[in-house]
């Protein structure tokens, strides 16, 4: 028997994909730490725990993972994984990674390159989530309990993209798996427009009616502010580093590979901000 196994399967990309292979009628299994006793597919994973890797995969041929969050090098338990995915025959895998390249972080570049090194298994690069801009990420927390966007990337733009897009495209790739990527093994996923902060936070005003300030702030104070969020050190610091790459205008690109994956073209922010617009109410000071 042969499916598909979704890694992060309860997480904003990793359940709508779900959906969307499933209306598809493709075979799901729904990785996650923490399995729902509800639906038969779900199967408990866990990057920290080995042991869960081979009952998720076996009986799998194709595979979308996301590597673990929270950490500056994910190949002590990536590498592994991919090298049990291919002894078990895995046809495709496609690897969410990111379109930031952390600093001093070389692990993420070297799991993408192992995927892309394998015939059939496809990288996606992925710019920052709009889902970002929701709890309970920090900085959708502040919006919705402060209407404040703290920023350490002055006016550099992001093409931010919405992650029912990401999982458009993954979805793409991984419902058939006899679909040759040849050469396109790397895809660079992105908004229909690249924005900064400031334009976000004009657009969630415009549509939501509430004022949203965006304070600017280096990028040390921004990395406390990860840390006070529960952010490991190292992680924190490297995320927060990041924005100085936005602010230099390194991350400012777009490009055409949702609609050339999907047949159409991704979200853009307006559309995303209108359909969570009731996700910014204020929600006043924390208890």
């Amino acid at each position: 028997m042969t499916g598909v196994l979704v890694t992060g399967g309860t997480g904003k990309t990793g359940s709508a994909l779900v959906d969307l292979l499933r209306g598809g009628e493709v075979r799901v299994r729904v990785a996650s730490r923490n399995p729902s006793a509800d639906d038969p597919d779900a199967v408990r994973f866990d990057w920290d725990d080995p042991a869960t890797h081979p009952a998720a995969l076996r009986g799998t041929d194709r595979v979308f993972l996301v590597p673990p969050v929270n950490t500056v090098d994910p190949m002590p338990s990536v590498g592994p994984f991919l090298d049990l995915a291919r002894r078990l025959g895995v046809r495709r895998v496609v690897l969410l990674g990111s379109a930031i390249v952390l600093p001093n972080a070389p692990g993420a570049l070297e799991m993408a390159a192992r995927v892309r090194a394998t015939p059939g298994w496809v990288v996606l690069r992925a710019s920052g989530f709009m889902q970002n801009f929701l709890g309970p990420h920090p900085l959708g927390e502040r919006i919705r309990r402060q209407g404040e966007i703290r920023v350490a990337a002055g006016d550099g733009r992001l093409g931010w993209i919405d992650a029912r897009d990401i999982a458009a495209a993954a979805a793409a790739l991984l419902i058939d798996p006899d679909v040759d990527p040849g050469d396109r093994r790397d895809h660079l996923l992105t908004g229909p427009k690249a924005l900064s902060y400031g334009d976000a936070a004009a657009i969630i005003t415009a549509r939501t009616g509430r004022p949203i300030r965006v304070r600017h702030i280096g990028s040390d104070e921004l990395a406390g502010t990860y840390r006070a969020a529960g952010m490991p050190g190292e992680f924190a610091d490297a995320l927060a580093a990041v924005e100085d790459g936005i602010r230099a205008g390194r991350e400012d690109l777009v490009s055409t590979a949702v609609l050339d994956l999907t047949g159409r073209p991704p979200r853009p922010f307006a559309e995303f901000v209108q359909d969570h617009a009731t996700a910014w109410a204020d929600a006043g000071p924390p208890g």
